[in-house]
């Protein structure tokens, strides 16, 4: 009776083995890895700069008792990180969700830290802070705004007749929040989640990649780039790559395990809108406040820390440098000239990103079974932390324009065709049926229906493509070019000139933050005028 009962037993727990090895994901990634390998054998690349996957095994294989420490190292920067950063998150993602007013006036300080490009402040944090701490405060930040986003999304959304039984029965405020919002909202949470754990890992290494520690391996990377060694180079990426999948799919799977079927499918690239105020004063006022709220806790955090103000820059030690000192001049001359090599790039390649991922996401309707062979490319560029990515590809393409834009594109396209890919598939079948109806194809039902009733996610998509092309430009910039303001960072970091260190880091923020208000104030007019609902 025993054996009758374990048999099915079993069988179902190698029900999703057998589906994986039966499915056509498998089969798109062994084709890839037999492609892979035939193009390394042959030298078909850049002669030899793509090994074969079994010439960077047997390379891992050589050096493994060198990976360890590294790998513990970056562990457990982004451990601490992501603990640290996702209960922030969490925390503060409630509280605005409870008071809304209180959204509004951190808008400032939430959209600065979305849109902070982490290789601008990694130099800044290692010679401010010694140890550990660049590490966690950096994988922190690259958790914090995703998992706030889901949090606010999930209990805003909590079923109204959820919340009406609990204050049926007595329930306040605090009680509605644990036994219903706070439930409603965990398969948000954890989608939030697991985009949070690769970040977490990508901030860990940028930290690494930016100085300080001897283990990491971003320091491995670094030491490694000199040595004209393809296989070594390929293995420290991937294994970064394994390490940040590896990631996401724990809480994939947590994900599925407490939730089930009921899981987000994707997070929105900002908070949901709350209700502008009606009176005028207050909503100026509301504002002023969040404008300046990111200034005053930069002043404050640097006086809390008492870090000497030849490093640590204030908003008015930054103004100094750049308009009052003697040298200012030449200062304003570095970082206009480094402007107008980053920001021509960074429009191209996001501008070629989005079209890019727009692209894939009207194929993913006509033509699925093209996006499922090219998913397995596609989940290797987004998975493996973008330092390592850099160097495979300045191996490959060499150090002009042609590798900036490759890695924009690498680094923004996925985030976008994700979103737009969603927004297209969950338009209202009955609205496409009738076009279909009056004889139009498909083409003409996505050019007629699917395209304009997405708008918000197409929105949605270029708000998360603007801080990430600057990222990926500023990297690129940093390892391969040595031009931009990537490029003035790191020269600035050799010559110890701290004032132009954060001349670069907020100009940078800045350039970001203009952006997503400019695709904010585009997406406001746009939806606005076709009576959909704008982001705030």
């Amino acid at each position: 009776m025993a054996s009758n009962r374990t048999a099915p037993e079993r069988s179902d727990a190698l029900s999703p083995i057998r589906k994986l090895l039966r499915s056509s994901t498998l089969r798109n990634w062994l084709l890839l890895l037999v492609v892979w390998e035939i193009i390394g054998r042959l030298r078909l690349v850049a002669d030899g700069a793509l090994p074969a996957p079994s010439a960077i095994l047997a390379r891992l294989w050589v050096d493994w008792s060198d990976y360890p420490p590294h790998i513990l190292a970056t562990l457990e920067g982004a451990s601490a990180g992501f603990l640290i950063g996702n209960a922030l998150a969490i925390a503060a993602g409630v509280l605005f969700a409870i008071f809304p007013i209180t959204q509004r006036l951190a808008r400032g300080v939430n959209v600065a830290l979305f849109a902070l490009p982490p290789i601008a402040v990694s130099p800044i944090l290692v010679i401010t802070f010694s140890g550990m701490t660049p590490r966690i405060i950096l994988a922190a930040i690259a958790c914090y705004f995703v998992t706030m986003s889901a949090t606010v999304t999930g209990i805003q959304q909590t079923d109204r007749r959820i919340v009406d039984v609990v204050r049926a029965y007595g329930g306040r405020q605090w009680k509605t929040l644990v036994h219903a919002q706070m439930r409603s909202a965990i398969p948000s949470i954890l989608a939030g989640l697991r985009i949070a754990a690769p970040n977490a890992v990508l901030g860990s290494i940028l930290a690494e990649f930016g100085g300080g520690g001897r283990y990491g391996l971003g320091v491995y990377l670094i030491g490694s780039l000199g040595r004209g060694e393809p296989d070594r180079l390929w293995g420290i990426g991937l294994s970064a790559t394994v390490i940040a999948g590896l990631a996401y799919l724990l809480f994939s799977l947590l994900a599925t395990r407490l939730t089930g079927a009921s899981k987000a499918v994707t997070v929105p690239a900002s908070p949901p809108a709350t209700k502008a105020e009606k009176n005028p004063l207050v909503e100026a006022a509301l504002i002023t406040v969040s404008f300046a709220l990111p200034f005053l806790l930069w002043g404050l955090l640097l006086s809390i820390m008492g870090t000497p103000a030849m490093i640590a820059k204030t908003p008015l030690g930054v103004f100094d440098y750049l308009f009052m000192m003697p040298n200012s001049p030449a200062s304003l001359g570095k970082l206009a000239m480094a402007l107008s090599e980053t920001l021509p790039m960074t429009m191209i390649g996001m501008a070629m990103g989005l079209f890019f991922a727009f692209a894939l996401a009207l194929c993913s309707v006509l033509y699925p079974a093209i996006i499922r062979g090219f998913m397995p490319v596609a989940l290797v560029t987004q998975t493996m932390p973008l330092v390592a990515l850099t160097p495979l590809l300045v191996l490959i393409l060499g150090r002009g324009p042609s590798v900036i834009l490759w890695i924009t594109v690498s680094v923004t396209f996925f985030p976008a065709f994700v979103t737009m890919a969603q927004g297209l598939s969950m338009v209202s079948r009955a609205a496409i049926e009738v076009p279909k109806a009056y004889g139009a194809g498909p083409v003409k039902q996505l050019w007629l229906v699917s395209i304009p009733a997405s708008l918000p996610y197409l929105f949605a998509a270029t708000r998360l493509a603007v801080p990430r092309a600057l990222l990926g430009v500023m990297i690129a910039e940093w390892l391969a070019t040595g031009k931009g303001l990537g490029n003035l960072l790191n020269q600035s970091r050799g010559y110890l000139d701290y004032g132009m260190i954060w001349s670069v880091a907020v100009v940078s923020v800045l350039i970001s933050v203009l952006f997503y208000q400019i695709v904010v104030a585009i997406e406001h007019r746009v939806l606005t005028k076709r009576g959909m609902a704008p982001a705030q």
